[in-house]
């Protein structure tokens, strides 16, 4: 039953990259999918997401950092699971991430398996809390 899977927002300016995620994720995840700042307000409009697949360098006057820290000061975000996707990958940038509000943080290439499992990791802890 699809309403019983876990909502997922892909936030992701690299449309093959979206598209690849829907795919591989979509047995586990109810997924939507943004690719601006302009349109990842329209989908927090549309829906209540379960977790947030961030990507940090986004095209756009927002970056994912400036997306993440603008969801954690929403009460409905605040606990939300955000989880970094990126291809910077230097020290500065994790810690810029986890600054931000970020839970976890993958470097691209992210292989499917661990994308995968951190998908679902940070859902069972947040199911555990509740």
């Amino acid at each position: 039953m699809n309403s019983a899977k876990p909502k997922l927002l892909v936030v992701e300016d690299d449309i093959e990259i979206s598209r690849f995620i829907q795919k591989f994720m979509k047995n586990h995840f109810d997924i939507m999918d943004c690719y601006s700042s302009i349109t990842f307000y329209e989908r927090l409009k549309q829906d209540k997401f379960d977790v947030i697949l961030m990507d940090i360098a986004l095209s756009g006057d927002k970056d994912g950092l400036q997306l993440t820290r603008e969801l954690r000061q929403m009460e409905e975000y605040k606990n939300t699971p955000i989880i970094a996707m990126t291809a910077h990958v230097f020290d500065k940038d994790k810690e810029n991430a986890f600054n931000a509000g970020v839970d976890r943080f993958l470097a691209k290439p992210v292989p499917n398996h661990e994308l995968r499992d951190t998908l679902l990791s940070v859902i069972a802890e947040k199911d555990k809390e509740n």
